[in-house]
This record gives structure tokens, sequence and C-alpha cells, in this order.
């Protein structure tokens, strides 16, 4: 066992000692080390109820043969960080949380690995830092929250909260109703209840292997939930004995069904800065244009929050990713999970219980798959939209630009009403580096879809977006304009053409007029200059590249 370099040998005596003193056994010293790494916090709804899944991991554990060891991650809630400096820091943290399952899993020698996450950037940092290590791993997601009700009517937190601001400020809702959404958005524990990036990312997990089947959608605070907490457990035991690794199952052909799952359900725009990173860590070359073949090749079968009007709890009792990977089967690759059965298998087994949740292809809601890639004079890199959340009337836009170096400035002017039909808002400035961070931009979105402008106003940014947004939004612009990409020498007034279905993110400079406005170009100073994100801004990679850290 890997941990024998910590337990066996004369010269591991004062090792054995400092283990001996946290309770373990002389009998443990002869079982593997099974790490917990556990992302629970009070601060994050999603992760409120960890600290249950640790329990049940640590039974799971034990009846396999193991000892568990827990010990904690640092986790942010997007939601809270949303709209200030705060959101700065989710996307930088994904390194943080990668790098601590890689320092305290290599300085302990740990044989295996359950990482027990949730929400929005922890769980592709657990996957990233599982995959460095690349010794036996598994992930548990806690789960989706339920809906909020207000009487019979279902309520979504990105729905009920953020829109609701823009509806207040026009006077659409009263006060007593924007307190009482304002209390019943988010009802207890769990991921916030639509295909936003958590969920997505969830989801995504279980498709490519790395999470036991049903996992993705089992809700939080569930008795399935729970038994799937023990299997978890039990199952990494296994793994360890059997020697199966990370990169055993995370392959090309597993993430090209994950990205086939993600296209089928409309999945956040996220998916593709994690997926793109994930692959990096598994040594495995994964770039946008494989993203966008795929999407032309997909139907869009399932209509959740915030695109449609159906729930995560909707796609769990309609049979969940197995479900999904059962209507899917002809477009996946039949290859092995973690939990040792085929993905054929898995879906053979599943059913679909309810045909209007998980639509068969010939109702399918669009004929694509729910992201595109854009690319042209303004993305000569590519760029990203959730292309299943834009009106049909939106789909190829032109409007004139309104320019702004921040999203505070950019939510000012729509507050204030500064922004009329025909306006492309173009916030730049905010991307891996520039942010730093890459702010999600779900404040603005929202306040847009709020105040009755989805189908007249559209937003390009070299940001991103959260996975609650919807309407003709375009992200990840690449390269970003600290970068000096197109996007930084933009003025009001240029014309922006927006060609969805054609891939096309262009303006309405020639290339002499570009390399005009460049030799004048001055970048905007850093944000920040001191502390993490300082350091981060030095070393990010670009969001075509996953905005992963080197």
């Amino acid at each position: 066992m890997r941990s024998d370099t910590i337990k066996k040998g004369l010269e591991r005596v004062p090792h054995r000692a400092l283990l001996h003193a946290t309770g373990v056994s002389r009998k443990d010293l002869k079982r593997p080390f099974i790490g917990i790494a556990t992302a629970f916090t009070d601060l994050i709804p999603g992760h409120i109820g960890i600290r249950d899944m640790e329990r049940f991991v640590e039974r799971g554990i034990c009846y396999g043969g193991g000892v568990p060891f827990i010990f904690g991650i640092p986790g942010i809630c997007d939601g809270i960080a949303m709209g200030h400096l705060g959101m700065c820091y989710p996307l930088a943290s994904r390194e943080l949380i990668a790098d601590s399952v890689e320092t305290v899993c290599n300085a302990h020698q740990l044989d295996g690995i359950v990482c027990i996450t949730n929400c929005d950037k922890i769980t592709p940092g657990m996957i990233m830092g599982a995959l460095r290590l690349n010794i036996p791993a598994l992930i548990l997601t806690a789960g989706p929250m339920m809906s909020g009700r207000i009487g019979r009517r279902k309520l979504a937190f990105v729905h009920d909260s953020y829109e609701a601001l823009a509806r207040a400020k026009k006077g659409d809702i009263s006060d007593k109703e924007l307190a009482c959404l304002e209390m019943e958005a988010c009802p207890g524990a769990g991921s916030c209840q639509g295909l936003y990036t958590a969920n997505t990312m969830a989801c995504l997990i279980e498709t490519m292997g790395m999470s036991m089947p049903g996992c993705g959608t089992a809700l939080a605070g569930s008795a399935k939930k729970r038994r799937i907490a023990e299997a978890t457990g039990e199952r990494v035991v296994e793994m360890v004995s059997k020697g199966i690794k990370p990169r055993d199952i995370v392959t090309l052909k597993s993430l090209e069904n994950a990205i086939v799952v993600d296209m089928a359900l409309g999945g956040s725009s996220n998916t593709v800065l994690h997926l793109t990173a994930i692959a990096h860590e598994a040594g495995i070359k994964l770039d946008l244009k494989r993203f966008d073949r795929i999407s032309r090749s997909v139907r869009h079968i399932a209509n959740i929050e915030p695109a449609g009007t159906h729930y995560m709890e909707d796609i769990e009792f309609s049979g969940g990713i197995p479900a999904v990977l059962k209507r899917l089967k002809d477009h996946l690759h039949n290859v092995r999970t973690a939990s040792g059965r085929m993905v054929y298998d898995i879906a053979d087994e599943a059913r679909i219980l309810d045909e209007d949740v998980i639509r068969p292809f010939d109702r399918a809601y669009h004929n694509e798959g729910g992201i595109a890639v854009l690319y042209g004079n303004l993305a000569p890199d590519g760029a990203i939209v959730k292309q299943s959340a834009v009106s049909k009337q939106m789909m190829k836009f032109t409007g004139k630009a309104k320019i702004f170096n921040r999203e505070e400035e950019a939510m000012k002017a729509i507050m204030n009403n500064k922004i009329k039909a025909g306006d492309v808002i173009v916030i730049r400035y905010e991307g891996p580096a520039g942010g730093p961070g890459m702010r999600e931009m779900l404040a603005p979105t929202a306040a847009i879809v709020g105040l009755g402008l989805a189908d007249s106003v559209a937003l390009i940014t070299d940001g991103r977006f959260s996975g609650g947004t919807k309407g003709p939004c375009i992200g990840h612009v690449s390269p970003e304009a600290s970068a000096k990409g197109p996007i930084a020498i933009l003025k009001d007034g240029d014309i922006i053409t927006i060609d969805i279905p054609n891939r096309k993110l262009s303006c309405n400079l020639s290339k002499q007029e570009i390399a005009r406005r460049f030799r004048a170009w001055k970048p905007v100073a850093p944000k920040i200059t001191t502390g993490y994100l300082a350091r981060y801004s030095r070393m990010v990679k670009s969001a075509d590249k996953g905005a992963i850290v080197q």
C-alpha cells in the first residue's frame, strides 16, 4: 500500500506514534488509509448537509476494510460572492482546492480518497486534484436543493431572487412579495435547484464515471443520498485493492460522454472551462471545437431551469442520469466507470419515468445541444453561449456597443435605465487575468431579463456567466481584454453582430482599424495587486484553455 511509506519500518516509529495519537490502532496499520476530503461549511447552502454525508462515507470505508481520515477543503458560495469583490475568488479557488487535495494526500501518503463536494468550483477542483494524484478516488456530490414554494407555485433561486430585483425596480412586485420570495426561494440544504453549474457538474462527473450511479441528481438530505455515500466509501476501498485510478476512468471517451450529456441537458456554459481543465489534469487535449462538433450532433432533450420550467428534482424523479444515459445510449462510448459497471449496462437497467422531462429525440426542445462556440474578429480564440437559453428571435442579433470596463458600471447603467433596445452591452477586463478570476455576470443578465429586455439587448464579456443565465449572453471571449484581445479596443457605438446558428461573433471594424486602435491602446491597470489574486492573475491562462494555472 502507498500508506506503508508512513507506516512500516524501524524508521517510521515516530510516524506511527503520531498516528496512534489520533486513535489509530495497530490493526488499523494493516488497512488502507482513505482520505475524506470534505467541503463542509456553514456558509454554503449546498454544503451544510455534508456533515451527514461524512458519517455514511466513514461507515462505508469501515465496512470495506479501510481506515477513514477526514480533512477540510475550502469552499465558496458563488451566489453570496456574486456582484462584488467576492466574485473574483470562486474560479481562482478551483486551483486552491485542487492544490489542497494534492497536498494533504501526498503529505500523508493516503491510499485513496473520497471527495465530498457540491457547488460550482469545488466539484471540478476536487476531481482535478484527484486526477493530479491519480490514486483511487470517487466524487460524492451532496445533491440538489428542492424547489421553493409559495402555495402551489414552485420557486427557483435565480428566477425568484435575482430577476426579482429588476421586477421590483419596475414596480411589478410589492415589497411584501419580494420579501416572501427572498425567504422562500431556497428552502434548505442542497445546490441551487436548476441546471446551474453545480448541478451540471454533478451530472457530468457521474456521466464520466467518477461518481456512483444515481449520485448526480439524488436530492440533498435524502435517504438515497445516504446510501450512495455509504456505497461510495465501500467502493473506494475496493478500488484501492484493485488498483483502479482516476486516469483509468477519465479518458477522452468518458469526457466526450460528459459533453454529450451536457449538450443534451442544456447545462451551464461554465462546464467548458471545467471539462477543459479536468482534461488538462488527465493529460488529455480537449479543445473548444470538440464541444461545438458534439453540440451539432446532439439534440437538447431536457428543459431545466433557467432555460425551462423543470427542476433538478424533476430529472431525479424521471430516472436521473442513468435515464439520460439510456436516452443517449447511441451517442455514448461504452466505457467502464469507477463503480465497476459499463456505461451501457447502467443505461440498459435504467427507466425513463417521464417522457416530457427527458424527451425522445423526435420531441427535442432544440435540434442542437445546449452550448455553441462562436468565432470571429471579436473572439479569434472562441467565445461561449448557452444557446438553449436564447430565444429564437435573438439567435441572430446586431446592435450598438455600450462599453463598460467593470461589471458594476454595467449594472449601474442597467438599473438606471441607460440600456435600450438594440444595445449590446460589452463588459471587459473581467477575464481570468483581468478580473482577476473571471467573474460571473449573473446580476446584469438577470436584471436584463427582469426589465423585459431579454429579447432586445445582448451582452458579451471576457468574463463568464452563471449557469442561471439565460438570453443572448456571450462569455469567455478569448483572448480577453487584458491579453490584448480585440474586445479591448471596442468603442461605444461600434456595431456588433451575433450569429449563433453560423457560430459568428464580429464587429464592423476592418483589420486596419483594429490595428490602428491597438497602436493607441493602453491596458487597464490591474485591479488587484496584492495577495493570492495578484499571483493568480500573473499565472492563469486564457478561458479557451480552461483558465488553468501553470
